[in-house]
């Protein structure tokens, strides 16, 4: 079947799957609208038939902080490669997340921007900044931290 195209999509959901190994119900970007080198803008839909709104909270549901956060550290792995880098799929492994703040909550029918921009590089250690924005207002931010693996 021909892979269908949508305008502003860098890598669609097939490009995202073959990149992560994370699926249903934590694989937390749906595009990536950005990638450049040292950064990346990624999309999340939050609907309301994701199993974390089944009771957080009942009477207003709202997605869990530890869901945004784990959504802005997936998308980490879609920065682009530094300029003169010859191998594009550098692999990144998970190191810290430091100074989170959840700023306002998401509910469904929101759509999480997640921009990362990488801050510093020492030898095989990187330092991420990432801010989730909904409408253009930020709701999470925070640093990530990881390292190059071979």
């Amino acid at each position: 079947m021909k892979p269908i195209k949508r305008k502003n999509t860098v890598l669609d959901i097939e490009a995202i799957k073959a990149k992560l190994p994370h699926r249903y119900p934590f694989l937390m970007i749906d595009r990536v609208l950005k990638q450049t080198p040292g950064e990346c803008v990624t999309l999340k839909n939050v609907t309301f038939n994701e199993p974390c709104f089944q009771g957080h909270f009942p009477e207003q549901s709202i997605m869990p902080g530890a869901l945004i956060t784990e959504a802005m550290a997936q998308a980490t792995a879609f920065v682009g490669p530094e300029e003169g880098s010859t191998d594009p799929a550098v692999k990144k492994g998970f190191v810290t997340m430091t100074q989170i703040k959840i700023k306002r909550p998401v509910i469904p029918g929101d759509q999480l921007v997640i921009s990362v921009k990488q801050i510093k590089k020492i030898k095989e250690l990187m330092k991420f900044k990432c801010v989730a924005s909904v409408d253009g207002d930020p709701v999470a931010v925070g640093d990530i931290n990881v390292a190059i693996v071979e």
